[in-house]
């Protein structure tokens, strides 16, 4: 058989078509989709189809779903993130036309505690640079960033690299080639630090954070990082491909 399937659903086809007026921008973000019995009535359906038509758009991130309320518009712009890959917040705005912009909160000389000692494996004692960044996208501040750096490999970096880039200055002007990190992934509450450096909604009461460990091509760890991200805003991708048995034969 094919290696795809083929979608008949009336629900689906709906889908599709308020998907593409919401990108087209036809529903503009903070405003409702008509209501259920209205858009039972334009697709000549009922109300369980445009259920499940909204169910998808709700899954797409593209609708919020408030009870008493209806079907709320989000942003449709939402930005891939890339799993696997080890790019640059600066990299990542210019592939993507972000328009964004770092505002650095703190920057700080500060001594490896118990917490830090387990997650930078230096010992308990040792003066680390402690840095907080916020990353500002269409006006809104949507992510926020936690970063330890190891001052015995990277020096002091100045302010004003930080706001701009802090992996380039590091490649081009310290000649340190970043080479790879060990990811965690999660989903977890918002503090009351989030709510007072990111621009949430009263329904935001969950982040998705990323903490890295970053290494050099000769090994040496020299970066912990915690980024903050507001969930509406981004798509986390990764590219991934099956791994088959010597003389084993694809099947779908």
């Amino acid at each position: 058989m094919g290696g795809g399937f083929l979608i008949n659903n009336k629900y689906y086809e709906i889908y599709l078509n308020l998907k593409q007026n919401i990108l087209d921008g036809l529903y503009k973000e903070g405003e409702l989709l008509p209501s259920e019995n209205a858009l039972a009535k334009e697709y000549s359906v009922s109300r369980e189809t445009i259920r499940k038509a909204l169910d998808y758009l709700s899954q797409d991130g593209l609708i919020q779903k408030k009870q008493g309320k209806g079907s709320i518009i989000l942003n449709p712009r939402l930005f891939n993130f890339p799993i696997s890959g080890l790019t640059s917040f600066k990299e990542l705005s210019d592939a993507q036309n972000m328009g964004a912009k770092t505002h650095l909160i703190s920057k700080e000389m500060v001594k490896v505690n118990e917490m830090l000692h387990k997650k930078l494996m230096l010992p308990i004692g040792t003066e680390i640079i402690a840095i907080q960044r916020v990353r500002e996208v269409d006006g809104q501040r949507i992510i926020i960033d936690f970063d330890y750096l190891n001052p015995e490999i990277t020096g002091d970096v100045p302010n004003e690299r930080l706001e701009d880039s802090l992996y380039d200055y590091l490649e081009n002007e310290l000649k340190l080639p970043i080479a790879f990190a060990n990811k965690e992934i999660s989903v977890e509450n918002v503090t009351d630090f989030d709510r007072e450096h990111l621009d949430l909604r009263d329904e935001d009461n969950h982040l998705v954070v990323i903490r890295s460990a970053v290494y050099l091509e000769d090994a040496r760890y020299f970066q912990f990082s915690e980024s903050r991200h507001r969930v509406d805003r981004f798509k986390f991708i990764d590219f991934s491909r099956r791994k088959h048995s010597i003389g084993e034969i694809d099947s779908y």
